[in-house]
């Protein structure tokens, strides 16, 4: 049986994809998703915030990190664009001068949406330990948690796995303290 001529996709593809749709390529495969609906972008947002007045801005916490959010990742072939990524300023003290980063993050959170979770899981997770992220983490704004990654000797590790608003003391960010509950939007 014929297999269907399959084209890589290139960078010059995202290019031609409308300004509400994020564009990544995965083992040369083009993946689209609308912008991220309310709830989604409110608990990235949220924990941006969070995480960002303590390790990017040094407020009441120990500075040192770039806290980005929708970084655009050129990791080998692939392009990736997380809801959120950290780097420590010790590894990248200055940021690139191009629109992505070459250099992997030390940290990466994916908000998880029914259109989006299986890409995170499945494509996303293996190529983040691949390029040696260090912390994974996964926010589910409709389950209302958080699932904390290490990686170890390759393999993703879940350190931990918070739920409703219990308090987030989680590396790489274990300096801080801030409930989880922060991140979900009021329900009517």
């Amino acid at each position: 049986m014929n297999q269907p001529a399959y084209k890589f996709a290139t960078y010059e593809d995202l290019f031609d994809l409308p300004e509400h749709i994020i564009g990544e390529i995965i083992a040369g495969q083009l993946i689209t998703q609308p912008r991220p609906a309310p709830k989604h972008a409110l608990a990235g947002s949220s924990l941006g915030m969070s995480v960002g007045a303590s390790y990017h801005q040094g407020q009441g916490g120990p500075g040192g990190w770039w806290i980005l959010d929708e970084p655009e990742l050129h990791l080998g072939s692939d392009i990736l664009v997380p809801d959120l990524a950290g780097w420590r300023r010790t590894r990248m003290p200055v940021l690139p001068k191009t629109a992505y980063f070459e250099i992997a993050p030390d940290w990466v959170c994916e908000v998880l949406s029914p259109s989006t979770a299986r890409i995170d899981r499945v494509q996303k997770m293996p190529l983040y330990a691949q390029n040696q992220v260090a912390y994974l983490w996964l926010i589910d704004p409709e389950l209302r948690t958080l699932e904390a990654y290490l990686l170890q000797n390759g393999h993703w590790l879940l350190e931990t796995a918070l739920k409703d608003d219990e308090a987030v003391c989680v590396p790489p960010f274990d300096g801080i303290s801030f409930s989880l509950g922060g991140l979900w939007a009021v329900e009517d």
